[in-house]
């Protein structure tokens, strides 16, 4: 049990930080549905995209997750809804969910799905986000949606990579779609590069304010 936090809102979503999602991860009574949770917050996968995640889309080898497919009513299709296959990085946090589900009994073939149901075949999406709910409440986190585990994947991805390469790694087909996570973008000494940028050689555009607030106002004269 974790103490509730103010959830950290974009726009009009909500996000984890890492320690809450390590904090979902342990709440969460199922090893498959840790994993479902790990890959959408850590990897950036859509609902479906999870739903129809295969073993010969994980690369343990190139540490990559290859998103070639969506599940959605009831058929599977290429690439991620903007139907663009793509590949993500399987950070640290993602490995040991993923590489403990591949040494279960059983599907675990490379045409298996990653996240199956007792069957083997695709997992109900309304049975994932019950699961999701009930491992909010169990790690004592405020409810959000399960899609916002894609949101948080967004907001800690732009902290590393260019808006640009976020893109690529989340399927979004416009770059106006990545733009909601650019408050989070890293804006260190952002008023002394942007001094710098501005900065030239002509004396003119370095120029020197007639009025400073607060101070007495002096001539160029007086000043020099």
């Amino acid at each position: 049990m974790v103490d509730r936090q103010p959830q950290r809102r974009v726009g009009r979503i909500d996000v984890l930080e890492p320690g809450e999602l390590i904090a979902l991860t342990h709440a969460t009574e199922s090893e498959q549905n840790a994993g479902v949770f790990a890959t959408a917050a850590f990897a950036g996968l859509r609902m479906g995209e999870l739903r129809a995640l295969r073993w010969e889309d994980v690369d343990f080898a190139k540490r990559l997750v290859h998103v070639r497919r969506g599940y959605a009513s009831g058929h599977e299709h290429e690439g991620g809804k903007s139907h663009r296959v793509r590949s993500v990085p399987m950070i640290d946090q993602v490995v040991p969910f993923l590489d403990g589900l591949s040494r279960r009994d059983r599907f675990t073939d490379p045409e298996d799905l990653v996240f199956p149901n007792e069957v083997g075949t695709h997992v109900d999406d309304s049975k994932l986000r019950k699961a999701f709910k009930d491992a909010l409440a169990a790690a004592g986190l405020d409810a959000i949606r399960f899609h916002d585990l894609r949101h948080t994947f967004g907001t800690i991805a732009v902290q590393a990579f260019p808006l640009t390469d976020v893109k690529a790694m989340m399927g979004h087909a416009d770059i106006s779609t990545t733009m909601v996570y650019v408050h989070y973008v890293p804006a260190h000494n952002a008023a002394e590069r942007l001094s710098r940028a501005f900065a030239t050689s002509d004396p003119v555009a370095n120029f020197v304010p007639d009025f400073v607030p607060n101070s007495p106002q002096l001539s160029r004269t007086e000043r020099s």
